[in-house]
């Protein structure tokens, strides 16, 4: 396709962006990038304090240097929404001020644990060695952060591109410390319950739990995933095993993969980090239902229940 100079009209949403320009020239295979720096330039102010979307649909136009314009679906005189997303306070260092992209943040939130289990299983044993749970224990959470890192390389397609630097550390605390020093600990010492030996009533079940919702959270992400194209922002219904339950199955399915860690290591720190995920996945998951709700009207089949059947 050949380049073309596009006019964008340009309006104000929510806290207004002083200098706004009305309109901006940008050219049609030009990144959104792009369009941002060209905003920012015109008004005077960072990139990373705007938030771009258009006025056709409402939908986000990330801050991404593989899309271009065109793929947005803006053309000639196309209206777009510019909210300024807040100024960064003054007293955070300077480090804190950049963007992150999304994908590096999975990548290094999923890395905590990956890194501190090893650390743990390897030294807190004792001498005596790890027992058949602590092994099968360990085996299980490297594989579930593992499959995460997979999925963030080649499964995840973001409808945002990047977020503030300085949430990271917000982000990451939940992996580092919940689902890594909190697990390795206590289920890793010589004295855990997982130390003892493992009763296969209980055993099996677990395992059988576990396996099921890794399966089943894969499948629901490669479902989300096959809804956009790559670098896009469309949105459509997802449709199929788990979806006619709930809202969001893949947060089912990663619930049962946990609840069967818990009943594998019969341990509070387990049911702790089970419950903190599950707080903010609830909360997620009724902000996802209420979008599909306005965005698809009656095309939308209602959920009763976004996230566990029956229960919430």
């Amino acid at each position: 396709m050949s380049s073309k100079a596009v006019t964008l009209a340009v309006r104000p949403r929510g806290k207004a962006v002083k200098k706004l320009p009305e309109e901006v020239l940008v050219t049609s295979t030009g990144s959104t990038y792009e369009l941002y720096k060209e905003i920012a330039r015109k008004a005077g102010t960072s990139i990373y304090r705007l938030r771009v979307t258009k006025g056709s649909d409402g939908s986000l136009i990330p801050n991404d240097n593989s899309l271009t314009v065109y793929e947005t679906g803006l053309r000639e005189q196309s209206t777009i929404y510019v909210k300024d997303i807040g100024k960064i306070p003054c007293y955070l260092p300077a480090l804190l001020w950049p963007q992150i992209a999304w994908r590096t943040v999975f990548i290094l939130e999923y890395l905590g644990p990956i890194i501190i289990h090893p650390i743990f299983f390897f030294l807190l044993p004792g001498t005596s060695g790890a027992s058949e749970l602590q092994t099968t224990t360990f085996a299980l959470i490297m594989f579930h952060f593992l499959k995460r890192e997979f999925e963030t390389f080649y499964i995840h397609r973001f409808s945002a591109a990047t977020m503030p630097l300085r949430n990271l550390f917000n982000n990451s605390a939940h992996y580092w410390i919940l689902a890594g020093v909190n697990l390795a600990y206590w289920n890793y010492r010589p004295t855990s319950p997982a130390s003892l030996p493992s009763n296969p009533y209980i055993t099996y079940p677990a395992l059988a739990l576990f396996i099921i919702g890794e399966a089943g959270n894969l499948y629901t992400h490669v479902v989300l995933r096959n809804l956009r194209s790559s670098g896009g922002t469309e949105r459509g219904i997802p449709e199929g095993w788990g979806f006619g339950l709930v809202t969001c199955p893949n947060y089912m399915f990663e619930a049962v993969a946990w609840l069967g860690v818990a009943l594998l290591t019969w341990s509070l720190s387990s049911v702790i980090f089970l419950t903190a995920a599950l707080l903010p996945m609830g909360s997620w998951a009724k902000k996802k239902e209420a979008k599909y709700r306005k965005e698809f009207g009656n095309r939308y089949r209602r959920k009763r229940f976004v996230m566990l059947p029956g229960i919430w």
